[in-house]
């Protein structure tokens, strides 16, 4: 299990993070959400022993994480850190590069256990290709794999999927958190965006403000959203009456008290995301289909969101 106890780091005089507390257990999915400059990157690094505390303490079943202050070498061997830059070699082979750190003494088990990774990151089809022939989406999942290659506790991600295209990013999450969950790895990823956390994380840490300001389910977290940070990282929202309600909760009916007027349509694919005016203020909601600019509507809120 991992710990974090009242953790605190500043730079110089400025105050980064202040008083972090939360645990994680084995196989847990662990996402730390914020808003850039909220100290997720940083939080990973102190994780990994990268720098060392002002206060606080870091566990990893019993075994205190220490910064550079005791250690000559950043990082535990039962831990993995995939920062945004990969420190990858660009000389060598994706293969090459995947199995860098397996044993030599078992070169069959080597060959099998990087064929296996090299599926997880989808990356079969590139196994002798050089380094530095790869795309930046390509080097980001090599260090992906060979994150993994060791099969550490717990991996650190840090913007994991920055730099893959939509094409592979879908498919690549649902590979490596299913890996993950099934080695029975405790994961801790920092990320902006939510479709890494609304179907993979057990659960959601907000960072602003130097601290955490909720830490819960991203269901509950979505159903119960208790500020608006919370909510604009689950999409557009509105502000009804002191109520979040969420652009899809915003449904145009026949008749009823609340007249809106259309003031632009946006093409999202399977809908149309419609912008109108409601008593002077912005107010966005969901529609099957275009809506003409100065077209009024009356709009109902979802029961479920009452």
């Amino acid at each position: 299990m991992l710990e974090v106890q009242n953790l605190n780091f500043r730079y110089k005089k400025h105050n980064i993070l202040e008083n972090i507390s939360f645990s994680a257990k084995a196989g847990e999915h662990v996402s730390i959400i914020g808003e850039s400059g909220s100290g997720k990157s940083t939080l990973l690094k102190l994780l990994y022993g990268t720098y060392d505390l002002n206060q606080g303490q870091v566990f990893w079943n019993g075994e205190e994480i220490l910064g550079p202050k005791f250690n000559l070498i950043t990082g535990p061997n039962f831990m993995k850190y995939v920062a945004q830059e990969f420190d990858l070699m660009p000389v060598i082979s994706v293969s090459e590069n995947i199995g860098a750190f397996l044993s030599n003494f078992y070169p069959e088990e080597k060959r099998e256990r990087i064929k296996e990774l090299l599926e997880v990151v989808e990356l079969t089809a590139f196994a002798r290709t050089k380094v530095k022939e790869l795309s930046g989406g390509q080097k980001q999942r090599v260090a992906l794999a060979r994150a993994i290659a060791k099969q550490p506790e717990i991996i650190l991600l840090d913007e994991p999927f920055s730099h893959i295209d939509n094409f592979k990013k879908q498919s690549l999450r649902r590979s490596l958190f299913k890996y993950l969950k099934e080695k029975n790895i405790t994961c801790i990823v920092a990320t902006h965006d939510k479709d890494d956390v609304l179907s993979y994380s057990d659960r959601m840490i907000v960072l602003h403000d130097t601290k955490i300001t909720a830490n819960n389910t991203p269901k509950h977290l979505y159903n119960s959203p208790k500020d608006k940070l919370i909510a604009s990282f689950f999409g557009e929202f509105n502000v009804i009456d002191d109520r979040i309600i969420y652009a899809n909760q915003l449904k145009v009916v026949k008749k009823s008290d609340v007249m809106a007027v259309v003031k632009q349509s946006y093409y999202k694919g399977h809908y149309f995301l419609i912008e109108a005016e409601l008593n002077a203020e912005k107010v966005f909601f969901e529609h099957f289909e275009i809506l003409h600019i100065g077209q009024k509507v009356n709009l109902s809120i979802e029961k479920n969101c009452l």
